[in-house]
Formats: C-alpha cells, structure tokens, sequence
C-alpha cells in the first residue's frame, strides 16, 4: 500500500541548545580542536578593496544583549563576485563567508574584511553593496536571515530593489550600518534588534 502524504508526521523542532558554539565554533567554547577556526577569515589576505571592521549587539525583545548567539555572515568580493566554485573572478583566499561569536560577557561581536561591491540580481537590477547575516541561538526554532547595508552608500541604497521595498514601509534604516572611524579602520556599527519598536527586518527565505 502506497503511503499518503497525510501518513507523515512532522518531525518535531527544536532550537539550537546550549551547544551550539562547541559544534559550530569550538574555539569560543575553549575547546582547542582545529588547526584554524572555522569561518574566521572571510576576505583572506590577497583580497582587493577597502578593509573594514564589522560590529554590534544582538538585543532581544527587552534590549538585553544575547551573549551566546552565532552570526554567519555571506558577501561577494569588492568587485562584487561572489565565491562560487569555479569562480576565478575572486581573489586566492577570499571565502566570502564566516563565522562571528559575541563577547560572552558583553554581547559584543565584531568581525574584518573587505567592503563588499554592488552584485546585479537575476533580473540584472544592481543591489547596493550589502552582507547577508544567518543569526542561530538558544531559544531560536529557525535561524534568522537579515541584510546589512552601509551608510555610506547613499545612491546605492536609494535604487536597492529591497531597500526600496522597505523604505515605503518606514523600515529600510533597521539594515543600515553607521561608519565611524575606530582605530584606524572604517567600522561599521550594526546592532539587531529581534522584537520591539526597531526590529531589525528579518527575510524568509
């Protein structure tokens, strides 16, 4: 007998627990088990382009810092390429992606690379140079997918498709990062809120 669909039964969810650093980024959680950290170098060291700093908190619904979230962070090359297999428009060494854990006391995360250039869609509309961020926690059944844009890229911005989409909501600034300079290299601030009147934009996807 063939079986229905309705034979199936959902497989129950459940949220990332409280190991999520040992699986995902041991070093955080001390243990000593790779020769270099997973996804701590995105750009790599032949990337062209500016170099920049990332940083901010992750705040829940009653703006409490979270100390034990994971962000993976996705970004195309200053020229906008993305890290593909096969792709030779890409620097030796740039992945285009990493892994960033807080500061266990503080909540504060932070990670370098290369400021990211503008990438067409499918439909050839060009998107403002922009990062992908997948936020994963305890207490979160599904990760959460967010962008982050940059201040300083006003006339990108102004024809996003997505910016665009959300400005007409009065919701574009929750993906804007403000520059200052720190150190002697361009940071950007960009804190997430997951609840309350900033909400950061979140996407289904």
């Amino acid at each position: 007998m063939t079986p229905m669909a309705d034979d199936f039964k959902e497989t129950p969810s459940q949220t990332a627990g409280p190991f999520v650093h040992i699986g995902l980024a041991p070093g955080a959680a001390g243990f000593d088990i790779y020769e270099a950290e997973l996804g701590h170098d995105i750009a790599g060291p032949h990337a062209q382009g500016e170099r920049i700093r990332v940083e901010g908190i992750v705040f829940d619904g009653d703006g409490e810092p979270i100390k034990d979230v994971m962000i993976e962070v996705w970004q195309a090359n200053a020229q906008g390429h993305y890290a593909t297999r096969g792709n030779n428009l890409v620097e030796q060494g740039f992945r285009g992606w990493g892994r960033v854990i807080p500061d266990f006391e503080t909540g504060e995360w932070a990670f370098e690379t290369v400021k990211p250039g503008g990438v067409a869609r499918h439909d050839d509309r060009q998107q403002a140079p922009h990062m992908a961020l997948w936020l994963v926690a305890r207490g979160m059944n599904v990760g959460l997918h967010t962008r982050l844009y940059f201040d300083d890229e006003a006339a990108a911005n102004a024809v996003d498709p997505v910016l665009h989409h959300l400005k007409l909501q009065g919701r574009d600034h929750t993906l804007i990062a403000a520059r200052r300079p720190v150190g002697g290299i361009a940071t950007y601030r960009f804190d997430i809120h997951l609840q309350g009147q900033d909400e950061t934009v979140f996407f289904d996807v």
